[in-house]
């Protein structure tokens, strides 16, 4: 894993749990990838394995990983598409409606977001 700025604005467990998953998603941590250890986490970040475990379960809870007794934790097959439907899901519910808002209060028009999208410019 690479370095992690902790916030105040989370538990420590689910700002860890949230990197695993953006690790996940980006294509860093692949199905049946074995994760680091507890106590290696534990040791590298400078936090309690309680700390760590907790991320873990809640982790495997969601059958994004599992545990294989002996040999540790492992990313699932299907977590890559059960995240990406759960990722689109949330976006479409939460974020998306804030980004509409704005649109329409800025009053753009979906050929002015297609050309910045493209790079060409915005506003005429």
């Amino acid at each position: 894993m690479t370095a992690i700025q902790w916030s105040d604005g989370a538990p420590i467990y689910r700002q860890l749990k949230e990197r695993v998953i953006a690790m996940m998603l980006d294509g860093e941590l692949k199905p049946g990838d074995a994760l680091p250890s507890v106590r290696q986490v534990a040791a590298d970040y400078q936090l309690n394995p309680i700390t760590v475990s907790r991320a873990y379960q809640e982790l495997a809870d969601e059958a994004l990983i599992e545990k294989r007794r002996g040999l540790g934790m492992y990313v699932t097959e299907e977590a890559a598409r059960k995240l990406l439907v759960n990722e689109r899901e949330r976006f479409l519910t939460e974020e998306w409606p804030l980004v509409l808002e704005r649109i329409t209060r800025l009053g753009l028009s979906p050929q002015e977001l297609l050309l910045a999208g493209e790079g060409k410019g915005g506003a005429s």
